[in-house]
């Protein structure tokens, strides 16, 4: 597919999902990354840059670049930002547990709190507001489990849930190219990043997307086993720990928002 296809496709199912589930008004979580960034200027053309909130929620590793990022893509959207820290939000959970429990150092379950925080407050914004959260993960991290239940997840529709990493940069891409550069070079050009930790990065955690991606097309998209894949030339370790991993998380995929649905 090309990427104005899939542009078109993405925008048509957004706003008729919004229209059959009788809501106007949307809430999307703001990152500074390439995920939130698309799914915002694809949710601002569906339903329109005045029905949609974007909220920025920092905490202590959150680099300035991504809140810069933030700024200019609100700006240039012409969309009003909220930002929230809830840096003591998270201290005050970390405070609280650790009365109870042994916690030393942030890892995973500390990380995984940060997103489940800012997945409680878009909600009840959501609630406040008579609007729909908007989910900002790609099929990479779905298909991985690289998101947190209840946390990133959290959301009535997923915008570029059925496009892989490598796809939204594509198509981030094109769209700077037919929108005078409205996404910021600075979003493009950066090593994708949770930022729940210090010198956090995607890739570090997973596999670089160029690997990964193929990888997942043809498991899941193809249904190709892991010998077939192997034979295309991936590495089998690499391979069969990617397939290990899809398996293991596969009851995240369960409870997500669902997808836009793309036509080949």
């Amino acid at each position: 597919m090309d990427n104005k296809s899939v542009y078109e496709q993405i925008i048509e199912g957004t706003r008729k999902y919004f229209t059959e589930s009788g809501f106007k008004k949307a809430i999307i979580g703001l990152s500074g990354g390439i995920d939130s960034a698309l799914s915002t200027v694809l949710t601002s053309a569906a339903i329109g840059g005045e029905y949609l909130s974007p909220i920025f929620m920092p905490t202590e590793f959150t680099s300035d670049v991504s809140k810069q990022n933030t700024i200019k893509l609100c700006k240039n959207l012409s969309l009003h930002l909220t930002e929230i820290n809830i840096t003591h939000i998270f201290s005050k959970y970390i405070e609280t547990l650790v009365e109870k429990f042994s916690i030393e150092g942030i890892d995973i379950p500390e990380e995984n709190l940060q997103a489940r925080i800012r997945g409680n407050i878009l909600m009840w914004l959501a609630n406040r507001k008579h609007a729909l959260v908007i989910a900002t993960g790609n099929r990479s991290e779905i298909l991985t489990g690289y998101c947190t239940l209840y946390g990133d997840t959290v959301g009535a529709i997923a915008p570029i849930g059925n496009l892989y990493k490598t796809e939204v940069c594509e198509m981030a891409r094109w769209i700077n190219k037919e929108k005078n550069g409205i996404i910021p070079t600075s979003i493009l050009e950066q090593a994708p990043s949770a930022e729940l930790n210090k010198n956090q990065k995607d890739e570090d955690e997973l596999y670089a997307y160029n690997i990964l991606d193929p990888i997942l097309k043809f498991y899941s998209d193809e249904g190709k086993s892991v010998k077939e894949i192997v034979d295309v030339g991936f590495e089998r370790e690499v391979v069969e720990n990617i397939v290990r991993r899809i398996k293991k998380n596969r009851f995240k995929i369960k409870q997500l928002p669902p997808a836009i649905e793309l036509r080949k």
